[in-house]
C-alpha cells in the first residue's frame, strides 16, 4: 500500500514526491497553457515567435489618374532665353516653400542646397516609376522643372569676351524642401529602400522621411534647443559683438543665427 502523498510511478517506476521542483513547474506550465481567456481576451493564444501584425488602415486617399511622376521639360519653354548671373541665394539658407506634405505621407527632405539638373530629374522619375505599383501607390513632384540658366565657356576658351553661352538649366533647392512625394495605401518599410537609393545620388544631403518622422525630427530640434544649458550660444556672442567679430560676420549669419553655412546646414548648432 502505497502512501496517498506519494503517487505510484507506471511500469513498476520508483516514486516521485509531489514536493518535487520540476514537478511543480511542469504542472504550473500545464495550467498556464490550459488556462481559458474571460471576456475580451478569449481567443487562440498567439504561437511562440510569432507576432499580430495588422496592417494600417488607409482612409480617404484618392489614387490619382496619373500616379507616376510627369516627365520634365529639359529647356523652359520661354520665347526668349536669357543668361542669368550666379545669384547664389537661391540655395543659401532654408527653404520658405514646400516644407510639409500636401498629398503623400512620404517623401525625400533635402538637408542641404544644391541645383538639380535634368538627369537628376530623370533618376528620381525612373527609380520611383520602377518601385512603385500604380494601382496602389502615387508620387508627386515638389520641386519645378529646371528653370534657371547656367552658362559655361568652351574648353580651352580663351577668358573675356562676354559671357559665355548656356551650358544646361537647372532647379534650386534649399535646405528643409520636399523633393518628391510619395502616397497611397502603403507603410514606410516599403518605400524607404528605393527613397533612400535615390536621396544618396541627389547633389546635396538628403534623407527619406514621413509625416510622422518629420515632425518628430522637428520636436527633437526644438527640444535640444530648450534643452541647451551652455549660455555662450551663436546667438549671444554675435549679438554682443564679443572681440569684435561683426565685422567677419555678414548679415545672413545674423538673421539665420550660424545655423547655415552657405547652402550647408549646420544641424548640431543650437
Amino acid at each position: 500500500m502505497h502512501c496517498p502523498c506519494v503517487p505510484s510511478a507506471p511500469f513498476g517506476g520508483r516514486s516521485v514526491p509531489l514536493g518535487t521542483p520540476w514537478l511543480v513547474a511542469v504542472s504550473a506550465a500545464l495550467l498556464l497553457l490550459t488556462a481559458v481567456p474571460i471576456g475580451d481576451e478569449a481567443g487562440p493564444a498567439p504561437l511562440p515567435g510569432t507576432t499580430n501584425c495588422v496592417p494600417t488602415p488607409h482612409p480617404r486617399i484618392t489614387i490619382p489618374e496619373k500616379p507616376k511622376l510627369k516627365f520634365m521639360d529639359k529647356v523652359p519653354a520661354v520665347p526668349k532665353v536669357r543668361r542669368e548671373p550666379r545669384r547664389l541665394r537661391d540655395i543659401r539658407g532654408p527653404s520658405q516653400v514646400d516644407t510639409d506634405f500636401t498629398q503623400g505621407q512620404y517623401g525625400i527632405l533635402a538637408l542641404g542646397g544644391g541645383y538639380l539638373h535634368w538627369g537628376h530629374f530623370e533618376m528620381i522619375r525612373l527609380t520611383i516609376g520602377r518601385s512603385i505599383d500604380p494601382k496602389s501607390m502615387f508620387a508627386v513632384w515638389r520641386v519645378p522643372a529646371p528653370y534657371k540658366s547656367v552658362t559655361r565657356k568652351s574648353l580651352g576658351h580663351r577668358m573675356g569676351g562676354g559671357k559665355g553661352p548656356i551650358d544646361r538649366y537647372v532647379t534650386a533647392v534649399k535646405s528643409g524642401r520636399l523633393v518628391v512625394e510619395v502616397g497611397g495605401r502603403c507603410e514606410f518599410g516599403e518605400v524607404r529602400p528605393f527613397l533612400e537609393r535615390v536621396a544618396q545620388k541627389l547633389p546635396f544631403p538628403a534623407v527619406a522621411v514621413s509625416r510622422e518622422s518629420l515632425q518628430e525630427m522637428r520636436r527633437e530640434e526644438e527640444q535640444r534647443r530648450l534643452d541647451n544649458q551652455n549660455p555662450w550660444t551663436f546667438e549671444r556672442v554675435v549679438t554682443s559683438n564679443m572681440l569684435g567679430m561683426r565685422k567677419y560676420l555678414s548679415p545672413y549669419d545674423l538673421q539665420l543665427k550660424g545655423r547655415y553655412w552657405g547652402k550647408f546646414f549646420l544641424k548640431h548648432r543650437v
